[in-house]
């Protein structure tokens, strides 16, 4: 890609299609993490079951939001796990917050073809990113900075647009 000829190159990276079918990178997800090559040659009625782990006991109401308690070790997600990159970092933080700001602008619609327009919602979501920027101010490397800045930028532009 040449910065030049203002070009910008767009990769899909969702793991499941629009029908709802996991993409063919991501076929492995689908399989438990035990099957091998040798497991596809077995007959489905020799697949091993795993039995179903009972569910934890509800808190009673006077103990629940008191204190916040680590999830069990078996249920934390692996960094190095297939399909997980590293750690998060600002720009996915970043990009979190304003990943639906398109669709309350009505940029976006629902899988139904629907329109989720919500000027109020958006504005909101704008204003989240003002106070990223602010409170990160003068922490962040030239790159993270100009992210903030034209994304800001734009997201003020179309919101603007929107209303007038």
């Amino acid at each position: 890609m040449s910065e030049s000829d203002g070009s910008v190159k767009v990769t899909d990276k969702r793991i499941f299609t629009p029908d709802g079918e996991l993409r063919e990178g991501y076929r492995h997800l689908d399989k438990p993490a035990t099957e091998t090559a040798d497991d596809e040659s077995r007959p489905a009625s020799a697949e091993k079951e795993v039995p179903a782990q009972p569910s934890p006991e509800p808190k009673p109401e006077s103990s629940r939001g008191t204190s916040w308690q680590p999830a069990p070790p078996d249920t934390v997600l692996d960094p190095a796990a297939p399909g997980r990159g590293s750690e998060p970092s600002f720009f996915d933080l970043v990009g979190v917050l304003a990943e639906p700001i398109a669709l309350f602008l009505g940029d976006a619609k629902l899988p139904d073809g629907a329109s989720a327009e919500n000027l109020e919602l958006a504005r909101f979501h704008i204003d989240l990113l003002e106070v990223i920027q602010a409170k990160t101010a003068g922490n962040l490397n030239a790159e993270e900075s100009a992210l903030m800045e034209d994304l800001l930028y734009r997201l003020r532009l179309r919101y603007v647009q929107k209303t007038s």
